[in-house]
C-alpha cells in the first residue's frame, strides 16, 4: 500500500551562477516544467509541491507552477530547511522526498525505487547520494517527516539550514552516529563523472542536446549511455558537484 509521501522540489530565480535558470526554455519547454512533468510520472508519491521563496522575484515561479496545475508553497529564501518543513507540516505526510529543480532530467522511476528502498528498509533517511555514483542531476533524498521535524528543531549551522538534510546525514548511522538510521541506494556502476544538472550555460547546452536527440522522456541510464557513447564528458568538465553546500560549510 502506498504510504503518504510528498515530493518537494525547491525552485527560485536567484541562482548565483545562472539567474533564472529554472525557466530557461529548452526545446519548447521551461526546465522547471520538464522537471515537474517528468516527476508527475512517479507512482509512489501522493503529491508534488514546488517550494519557492516569498521574494517578489519568484512570483513568476509561483504563477507558472500554478498555471501548470502544481501546488506551490512560498517560504524563506535562505532557511530552506524551514521552507521544506512549513511546506509539508500540515499535510500529514509520513515521508518526504527532496529533489531540486535544477535537475530537469531526473528519472521518475529512479525516484520511485529510492522511495521503495527507504520504506522497505524502515530507515529515517535514504538517498542515492550518500555514495556519489549516480550522475549529478539524478539526486534523490527520501526521509521521514519525523526526521525532518527533528532537523528543523535542532539544526543550528548555516549549512544545516540552507541545505535541508546535512543535520540528518551528519548524525546518521551512515556516518557512525545514532540519531538517524540511514542507508544508501546503490548505483549499478560508478557514473559520478556524468553530469546532467544545470548550473552554468554549458549545462543547458548539454541538456538541450540530450532532449533534441532523445526527447523528454528517456530514463536516466539512456541519457547516461548517450553521453558516454558520444563522449560528451568535456561539455561541462570542471564544474564542482554540490558547490553550494561546500560554500555553506565554509561559512559555518
Amino acid at each position: 500500500m502506498k504510504q503518504n509521501t510528498i515530493l518537494v522540489t525547491q525552485a527560485r530565480m536567484g541562482s548565483t551562477r545562472l539567474p533564472g535558470k529554472v525557466l530557461y526554455n529548452v526545446c519548447g519547454k521551461e526546465l522547471l516544467r520538464i522537471h515537474l512533468d517528468r516527476l508527475r510520472g512517479c507512482k509512489n508519491i501522493s503529491e508534488i509541491i514546488v517550494a519557492t521563496t516569498s521574494n517578489a522575484g519568484d512570483n513568476i515561479i509561483f504563477e507558472h507552477a500554478k498555471n501548470w496545475q502544481y501546488k506551490v508553497f512560498r517560504g524563506s529564501e535562505n532557511d530552506v530547511l524551514d521552507r521544506y518543513y512549513q511546506a509539508v507540516k500540515d499535510q500529514k505526510s509520513e515521508w518526504v522526498v527532496r529533489v531540486t529543480s535544477d535537475c530537469p532530467l531526473l528519472d521518475p522511476i529512479l525516484v520511485d525505487k529510492v522511495i521503495e528502498f527507504a520504506q522497505n528498509n524502515g530507515v529515517d533517511y535514504c538517498s542515492n547520494t550518500l555514495i556519489e555514483q549516480f550522475p549529478d542531476g539524478q539526486d534523490v533524498e527520501v526521509f521521514t517527516f519525523n526526521a525532518l521535524e527533528r532537523a528543523w528543531k535542532e539544526s543550528k549551522k548555516l549549512s544545516e539550514r540552507e541545505h535541508v538534510t546535512p543535520y540528518i546525514k551528519n548524525n546518521s548511522s551512515f556516518l557512525g552516529q545514532y540519531s538517524f538510521n540511514a542507508i544508501n541506494y546503490p548505483a549499478p556502476a560508478d557514473y559520478s563523472d556524468i553530469r546532467m544538472t544545470v548550473d552554468e550555460d554549458k549545462d543547458i547546452k548539454l541538456v538541450e542536446h540530450l532532449i533534441s536527440k532523445l526527447g523528454f522522456e528517456k530514463s536516466w541510464i539512456e541519457y547516461t549511455n548517450y553521453i558516454i557513447e558520444h563522449k560528451l564528458f568535456d561539455i561541462n568538465k570542471g564544474i564542482i558537484r554540490n558547490e553550494g553546500l561546500l560554500k555553506s560549510i565554509m561559512k559555518d
